[in-house]
């Protein structure tokens, strides 16, 4: 049977928001930017107040965000984006702090209240069900608990699998509009950038399952991973990176526990070409993100190699991944998820990855952390720690050997200075001053 839905204007179906509801928006690249933008016409003419919106980043304009809304729109997103760091860091909008794993939970515990989903989703197929495309994570939850969902029909969201594919009948409102999906590109890496995926690559073993982030650093390793075997995906997300490998059949998922021979994501970021492979393929699951998350699901597969960036790092290990300072610069995100997830795997190996100073030269490894700075993994949680320099294993070495490790693969330029604050703070012990002053 041919499944017929009925269509409505982004003006109309919009209508069904009202003062102090609580807004869920499908993320990343499928923000449905029509309806946020009837939204904000709404929203200008008065029509409302005290509306809340959520959602994880977003690709593309945030208008809700902007400071001429305030008392109209809140916005409380579970990450901040660079679409709305400015705006977030100025206080005009707020930021929830939340494991990626339990953003989900959020909606399902009734934690944040949803009385509107809008959704993007890809077209019908003749038994009535669409897909969430590119974004299923805490969209699902939102879907099953709203009050109303809506969703933007997109003739060019991919028809991907696992939880994404949900049924018509779950859906109010539909309005359609077929503009592209907004695309991410990423730079090529640069010598620093190189330097790290090589160290992180050769901590990779044959039939490892990976998850990393995007960008310039998960790019470079995978780059380098051309000569392995039987490489498994399972992770919050991935981009064109895996494209080469999946092609070559590096990875191929052979070697994971469970869902063998699948690349397991909950959200996607990347060129046309990533929408492209995972349409109507049935070798990815758009899962859950309470799936995808779980560190007791992570860890059933062997050998997961999880690699997630920083900001900041201190001589004891603690880890700071969400701000610079006081000011929120990202979020918590699904570092801790996989961190501890692949610390709990058999051969697994959880990596904090970063290049050892800033665009501007400064040593990213400090003494301790800039105040206000937050600690995502802390100094019990991690394991490797790789920059440009090294890679160090400091899981089950004392404050003294951690301090000694770290330094050893900061810039050269601060490791004199990292060595005596170092010295200051540990250096009433005997062994700690033999391995530090050079008499």
């Amino acid at each position: 049977m041919n499944y017929q839905i009925k269509f409505t204007t982004a003006e109309e179906a919009v209508k069904v928001i009202k003062s102090g509801d609580h807004i869920h928006l499908s993320s990343v690249a499928s923000a449905p930017q029509c309806l946020i933008k009837a939204m904000c016409e709404r929203g200008a003419n008065k029509e409302f107040r005290d509306v809340h919106i959520h959602h994880l980043h977003t690709e593309g304009p945030a208008p809700y965000a902007a400071p001429e809304f305030e008392g109209i729109f809140q916005l409380d997103s579970f990450f901040v984006g660079g679409n709305v760091r400015k705006v977030t860091q100025s206080g005009y909008a707020d930021y929830i702090p939340i494991f990626l794993s339990e953003t989900q939970r959020l909606y399902r515990s009734g934690a944040v209240p949803c009385n509107v989903a809008m959704i993007q989703v890809s077209t019908p197929d003749k038994h009535g069900y669409v897909s969430l495309g590119t974004s299923v994570d805490a969209t699902l939850a939102a879907v099953e608990t709203a009050e109303h969902v809506i969703a933007v029909v997109n003739k060019h969201v991919p028809r991907s699998f696992g939880d994404a594919m949900i049924h018509a009948s779950k859906i109010d409102l539909f309005v359609q509009d077929d503009t592209p999906l907004e695309e991410a590109h990423f730079t090529e890496p640069n010598e620093i950038e190189t330097a790290i995926g090589r160290n992180c690559a050769a901590l990779i073993e044959d039939g490892a399952t990976l998850q990393m982030g995007i960008g310039a650093i998960p790019n470079a390793v995978l780059a380098q991973l051309g000569g392995h075997k039987n490489l498994g995906i399972h992770t919050e997300m991935f981009a064109d990176g895996v494209l080469p490998l999946v092609e070559k059949g590096v990875i191929n998922g052979e070697a994971k526990n469970i869902d063998k021979g699948k690349m397991v994501s909950t959200f996607l970021m990347g060129s046309q070409r990533v929408y492209d492979f995972i349409d109507d393929n049935p070798g990815v699951l758009m899962m859950d993100v309470g799936y995808t998350n779980d560190p007791y699901i992570i860890a059933k597969n062997d050998r997961v190699t999880a690699i997630n960036s920083a900001l900041q790092i201190d001589l004891t290990g603690q880890v700071c991944a969400d701000s610079l300072g006081t000011k929120f610069y990202s979020g918590v995100g699904g570092q801790i998820d996989f961190v501890y997830g692949a610390s709990l795997s058999k051969g697994g190996k959880a990596i904090i990855a970063m290049p050892s100073v800033t665009n501007k030269g400064i040593s990213k490894i400090a003494p301790v952390l800039t105040p206000g700075a937050g600690v995502v993994t802390t100094r019990n949680h991690i394991h490797w720690f790789v920059t440009e320099h090294g890679a160090v294993d400091l899981y089950g070495k004392t404050l003294q050997e951690r301090a000694r490790l770290i330094i050893s693969v900061a810039d050269p330029s601060a490791q004199e200075e990292l060595d005596k604050a170092a010295f200051e703070r540990f250096g009433s012990h005997h062994h700690y001053i033999k391995g530090y002053m050079k008499c």
